[in-house]
C-alpha cells in the first residue's frame, strides 16, 4: 500500500487523512495500476517525498504545482523539481529566469529543488501522481482533498506562511487559506503557454523574503548549492 515512508510532525496531522475510506481507495487503485504494468510517477517510495523533507513546524513557504511530471525520470516527490542530472524541464527554466531577473541569481547547473525544501520551502503538487506521457491522468482520484487538507492545516496554523499559487488550479486551490494572516501570492503558471501572462516579472521570490523579514523569520535562500554528478 502507498503510505507515508516515514514517520514526523506530520504523520499524526494527516493520519486520519490517510486512513479514511476515500484514500484507501486511491491507494488500492494505485496499486492495480502499478501492478498492470502501468508506470506512475513519481516512484513510489517518493510519493510523499515532499512532506518527508520539509516537517511542518519548518514551512516558511508553500510553492503549489499542479500534478507531477509524466516524462521518465523527471519527478520525484518535490513539485516543479528534478533529480541531478535530469534536463530542466521548460516550466522550471522560467522559475531559474524570473529568479534571475528578480534577485539577480544565476542560472542553476542542475533543477533538483531540494535546497529549497530542506529551509522549509514546502513543494506540493495538488495531485501527487501521474502516469508516465499522460498529464493529469490522476486528477479526480483523491489526491485533491489531502492535499486541501494539508493547505487547511498550514492556513489554520499560527504562524504566518508565504503561499506561492501559480496557475488557475493553484489559486482555486488557495481559496481556503486565510489572507488576514498569510502572504498569497498569485501568477499565471510558469509553463511557457503561460508564463508571459503574467508569472514572468511577478518578483515572487523578493516578495516571499520581504513578508518573512517583516516577519521576524529569516529569508530563503533561493540559490541552489551544486550537486555531485549522480
Amino acid at each position: 500500500m502507498e503510505n507515508l515512508p516515514f514517520q514526523n510532525e506530520w504523520t499524526p496531522l494527516l493520519k486520519a487523512e490517510l486512513e479514511s475510506p476515500q484514500m484507501q481507495a486511491l491507494f488500492g487503485f494505485l496499486e492495480k495500476r502499478r501492478a498492470s504494468g502501468v508506470e506512475v510517477y513519481p516512484p513510489s517510495d517518493q510519493v510523499f517525498a515532499a512532506f518527508a523533507q520539509t516537517p511542518p513546524q519548518n514551512v516558511r513557504v508553500v510553492i503549489l504545482g499542479q500534478d507531477p511530471y509524466h516524462n521518465v525520470g523527471q519527478a520525484h516527490g518535490l513539485c516543479f523539481s528534478v533529480n541531478s542530472g535530469t534536463p530542466v524541464p521548460p516550466s522550471l527554466a522560467n522559475i531559474f529566469r524570473e529568479l534571475r531577473d528578480d534577485l539577480g541569481i544565476g542560472m542553476p547547473s542542475h533543477g533538483n529543488l531540494g535546497a529549497w525544501a530542506n529551509q522549509g520551502v514546502l513543494l506540493l503538487n495538488t495531485v501527487l501522481t501521474v502516469e508516465k506521457n499522460h498529464a493529469g491522468s490522476h486528477q479526480g482520484k483523491g489526491w485533491e482533498q489531502f492535499t486541501d487538507r494539508v493547505i487547511r492545516l498550514l492556513s489554520d496554523g499560527d504562524r504566518p506562511l508565504v503561499f506561492m499559487l501559480w496557475g488557475a488550479q493553484a489559486q482555486k486551490k488557495g481559496q481556503s487559506i486565510d489572507r488576514s494572516k498569510h502572504c498569497v501570492l498569485t501568477s499565471s503558471h510558469p509553463s511557457p503557454l503561460s508564463a508571459y501572462r503574467g508569472f514572468l516579472g511577478c518578483r515572487h521570490f523578493s516578495k516571499a523574503n520581504d513578508f518573512l523579514k517583516s516577519q521576524g523569520v529569516a529569508p530563503i535562500d533561493w540559490s541552489l548549492p551544486e550537486l555531485p554528478k549522480p
